[in-house]
C-alpha cells in the first residue's frame, strides 16, 4: 500500500493590487521615509510567510517616456534604490510586472526594473527580456510549499515581449483556442514541481466595481486549467471574489499605495490586503484587511471608512456567490464560502 502524502503546513499568502511608488510617493521616498508608505499596516504585511504585489511602475533612472505615437497620461517611475529599499521595508517577496506602466520610460527602463528586482532578491514575473523569460513562472518556497507564479497583462499589446526583444507577457481576455492555449501551456508549465499556482493578471479598464461575465468566463477557465489563485488588478477598485472548487478567485484587489486623485463614488482610496490561508491546493480561509490610502500612506480603515468599504464589498462578494462574516481578529473579516 503506498505511503500517504506527507502533511504539508499551512502558509500565510498576503496579497494587495497596485503598488505605485512614483511621482509624489517617489518624492515622499527621496526624503529618506522608505517606510512611510505602509503605515500601520507594516506589520501585518511582515507577519505572512509571502506578500506579492502588483509593481505598478518603473524602477529607473531613466526619464525619457516610451512613445509610439499613442496618447499616455500617466507615467509612473521612482528611484530604484528608493523604490527597492520601500519594497524591502514591507518584506514584498514577489512582484508582479506585467502591467501597462512597467515600459512607462522605454523598454531600457523595464530592464532597469528586472535587473533592481533581480538585485534585490525580490522574484517577478510577467515582463522579461525575451517572450521566453517574460513567460517564466517565478518560484517561491514558504513552509515546505513550492509556488510557482505566473503573471499576464492584457494591454497594452504594444509592450509584448518578442522572440528576441523584451517587453511584457501580453495574454488579450479570450477564450478562443489559440490566445487561450497559450495561458493554459504556461499554467501547465507553472504545475510542473509546484504545489500551489498562482495566476496574476493586470487586465480590463479602470473604475470598475464588478467584473463582466466574460471577464468571469475567462476566470473560471483558468481556474479550470490548473490555477489555484487568480489574483487579478488594474481597475483601481476592489472587486467581489468568488470560490470555485475550493480556489479562490480574486477579481480585483484594487490598490494598495499611490497618489491618485478619489474617486467620490467608487473610494479609490479605500481598499484591502487580502491574507489567505492556504493548504495546497486549498484556500482554507481567506481574511481581509481594510484599510485606506491618504496622504501617500496606506493605514488601516476605521470608523465609516471601514464600515463603507465592508457594506461596498459584502454587496460585490454575494453577486457572486460569496458571504462574507466577521473575522475572529480584531480588524479582519473572513470569506465565508
Amino acid at each position: 500500500m503506498p505511503a500517504a502524502p506527507p502533511e504539508r503546513a499551512s502558509l500565510t499568502l498576503a496579497l494587495a493590487g497596485d503598488v505605485m511608488l512614483g511621482r509624489l510617493v517617489n518624492e515622499s521616498l527621496a526624503r529618506g521615509a522608505v517606510g512611510r508608505p505602509w503605515g500601520d499596516v507594516l506589520a501585518h504585511l511582515r507577519a505572512a510567510d509571502l506578500f506579492f504585489v502588483n509593481l505598478e511602475c518603473a524602477l529607473t533612472s531613466r526619464t525619457e517616456r516610451w512613445t509610439d505615437g499613442q496618447y499616455k497620461p500617466f507615467y509612473f517611475r521612482a528611484d530604484p534604490a528608493a523604490g527597492i529599499a520601500a519594497l524591502r521595508a514591507a518584506g514584498v517577496d514577489f512582484a508582479s510586472v506585467a502591467n501597462n506602466h512597467i515600459a512607462d520610460f522605454g523598454l531600457e527602463g523595464l530592464r532597469d526594473t528586472i535587473e533592481a528586482l533581480d538585485r534585490a532578491g525580490i522574484a517577478h514575473a510577467g515582463a522579461g527580456r525575451d517572450a521566453a523569460s517574460a513567460r517564466a513562472a517565478a518560484r517561491l518556497t514558504a513552509n515546505g510549499t513550492r509556488i510557482s507564479v505566473v503573471a499576464f497583462a492584457d494591454y497594452p499589446v504594444a509592450w509584448r515581449a518578442g522572440e528576441a526583444s523584451p517587453g511584457i507577457n501580453y495574454a488579450p481576455v479570450s477564450l478562443e483556442p489559440e490566445p487561450f492555449d497559450n495561458v493554459a501551456r504556461q499554467l501547465a508549465l507553472a504545475r510542473e514541481g509546484a504545489d500551489l499556482v498562482v495566476c496574476s493578471i493586470h487586465w480590463g479598464p479602470n473604475m470598475r466595481a464588478t467584473p463582466t461575465l466574460e471577464f468571469r468566463a475567462f476566470a473560471h477557465r483558468v481556474i479550470d486549467a490548473g490555477a489555484d489563485i487568480f489574483w487579478g488588478h488594474s481597475a483601481h477598485v476592489v472587486q467581489g471574489i468568488e470560490f470555485r472548487r475550493g480556489r479562490a478567485i480574486l477579481y480585483d484587489t484594487g490598490d494598495l499605495v499611490d497618489d491618485y486623485a478619489v474617486d467620490d463614488r467608487l473610494r479609490n482610496d479605500l481598499s484591502a490586503v487580502f491574507l489567505l490561508t492556504v493548504s495546497p491546493p486549498a484556500v482554507q480561509e481567506l481574511e481581509i484587511l481594510p484599510v485606506r490610502i491618504d496622504d501617500l500612506q496606506v493605514n488601516l480603515a476605521r470608523g465609516r471608512d471601514r464600515d463603507w468599504f465592508l457594506e461596498q464589498f459584502r454587496a460585490r462578494c454575494a453577486q457572486l456567490g460569496t458571504g462574507l462574516a466577521t473575522g475572529p481578529r480584531k480588524g479582519r473579516d473572513a470569506l465565508a464560502r
